[in-house]
């Protein structure tokens, strides 16, 4: 029999509920047992007949019961009853087995640094850009002018290639400052470089091709392009840029950062330029050329692009990351009409859409001009860490043993060790002293390259020097 507790703070109906399923799912309501009608059990357990009506409508609905005109409520026939040993082997049974993941995704927590989460003085992480209450207050403000101001219609499914007036925005954005001119169907935004790395896999790669990545270079690029089951051929990077002669034959793609080296930091050279637009325009191959930092140049103005040279194969990558913050997530691919259509398609397959606030607000943020005035700002604090960065450098000593490069753009420089150097062991000791340095062998996939990628963006001047002091003095 059913019974109420009126100490019980649930509704009375939700305790009925709850014992009357119980006795079914364990057996004391055997199937196809008749209940009695709902006026009969509300008047042997002192309810109103329309309580029972509910715990009856529920046990319906959930599949519990069955009922018909003539035959009243019964219990479902189908209804499994689980015996008391039965408990103890579905407790003890195994979740199915799980595949394994590449090991790529081991290395990328390496590369980032997140395998060890000992706190640290010093970081010189070369992953994320500066960021002041500056910069908060004024997002802030975009943000609640995006939440405010927006009609109903923004809050409806998007557009897959992302929300036009952004995408207007980063159009102008890329013709002022990146001589890359293109119409709006030809960019796409993404949540990353990683994202666009992916989406670019599935949409215009088949499983199986072989890519071309540098080498130091990326671990993200190679780690997608493995993931989504492709070839990965590796090519070595010397104070040129890109060995492009060494690239592999039958690349369907080739991964790229000629403006600033993904770990040595070097530029590309105009010959290599030429050789490696040349080269794949005979091929039929992609060039993926990934701009992540190159807005960041302390000589001269920023190198021109590959897409503006050679437009028909170049997918141009660039992202809000560095130049605003991580967390943002808002990148964009520039390339092919047909191309980016048929990125745009896979993209609505797999994420529709980017989130709306965030583009929303960031359209905002560039509209209102703190964009370009968060980017002089940031030039300056950069152009200053970069100063102590390469004046501590030469003071210290470490540039006679060390080969320093990559100190023209960008917000990280190689130093460069003899391959025979102990680059764990020292970036292990500069840990146990509260200094974070990121070795350059996580960024190879074959090369046995040593030394350290140092960025400088998060850490202030003084910091800079007493870092790389010490950094020395462990060393000498």
């Amino acid at each position: 029999m059913l019974k109420v507790n009126r100490d019980d703070k649930r509704p009375i109906w939700q305790q009925l509920l709850d014992q009357a399923i119980h006795k079914i799912e364990t057996g004391k309501w055997s199937p196809g047992e008749l209940l009695l009608p709902s006026r009969e059990l509300a008047q042997l357990i002192g309810v109103s007949r329309s309580t029972i009506q509910i715990v009856y409508e529920e046990l319906f609905s959930r599949g519990y019961t069955v009922t018909s005109r003539r035959g009243g409520t019964r219990v479902s026939e189908w209804i499994y009853t689980t015996r008391p040993s039965e408990n103890a082997a579905t407790q003890g049974s195994l979740p199915p087995e799980l595949p394994l993941l590449n090991i790529g995704v081991d290395h990328l927590h390496q590369w980032f640094g997140n395998k060890d989460h000992r706190k640290t003085e010093i970081d010189f992480t070369p992953h994320e850009p500066y960021l002041d209450e500056h910069f908060q207050r004024n997002w802030r403000k975009s943000f609640l002018h995006a939440s405010t101001e927006t009609s109903l219609d923004s809050w409806a499914y998007g557009n897959a290639y992302g929300y036009l007036p952004l995408r207007e925005q980063i159009q102008r954005y890329l013709s002022l400052e990146r001589g890359v001119h293109v119409d709006i169907d030809q960019i796409i935004l993404t949540s990353g470089a990683q994202h666009s790395i992916d989406l670019i896999a599935q949409a215009l790669l088949y499983e199986g091709d072989i890519v071309s990545v540098e080498d130091p270079g990326f671990p993200a690029a190679w780690m997608v392009m493995k993931y989504r089951r492709m070839q990965v051929a590796s090519v070595p990077v010397d104070e040129h840029g890109l060995c492009v002669d060494r690239i592999h034959p039958k690349s369907k793609l080739v991964y790229v950062t000629p403006s600033h080296q993904c770990a040595a930091g070097v530029i590309m050279s105009e010959p290599r330029r030429q050789q490696l637009l040349h080269m794949t325009a005979e091929q039929r191959c992609w060039i993926i050329e990934d701009d992540y930092d190159s807005e960041f140049r302390y000589r001269g103005d920023p190198i021109p692009t590959l897409f503006s040279q050679r437009p028909q194969n170049t997918l141009y990558m660039m992202s809000f990351s560095k130049m605003i913050a991580p967390g943002i997530r808002i990148s964009a691919i520039v390339g092919p009409k047909e191309a980016i259509r048929q990125i745009a398609q896979v993209h609505e397959l797999t994420n529709r859409h980017l989130p709306i606030m965030e583009q929303l607000t960031l359209t905002h943020f560039i509209e209102h001009g703190h964009f370009m005035r968060h980017m002089r700002r940031v030039r300056n604090v950069y152009r200053r860490r970069h100063e102590a960065m390469t004046k501590v450098i030469n003071t210290s000593g470490l540039s006679a043993h060390f080969t320093l490069s990559g100190a023209e753009t960008g917000l990280h420089m190689l130093l460069e060790a003899d391959k025979s150097f102990g680059e764990e062991a020292v970036t292990r000791l500069a840990l146990d002293q509260g200094i974070r340095v990121y070795p350059l062998s996580t960024y190879c996939l074959e090369s046995d390259r040593k030394g350290w990628v140092l960025g400088f963006a998060k850490v202030d001047e003084g910091l800079i020097e007493q870092g790389i002091l010490r950094l020395a003095k462990m060393i000498f």
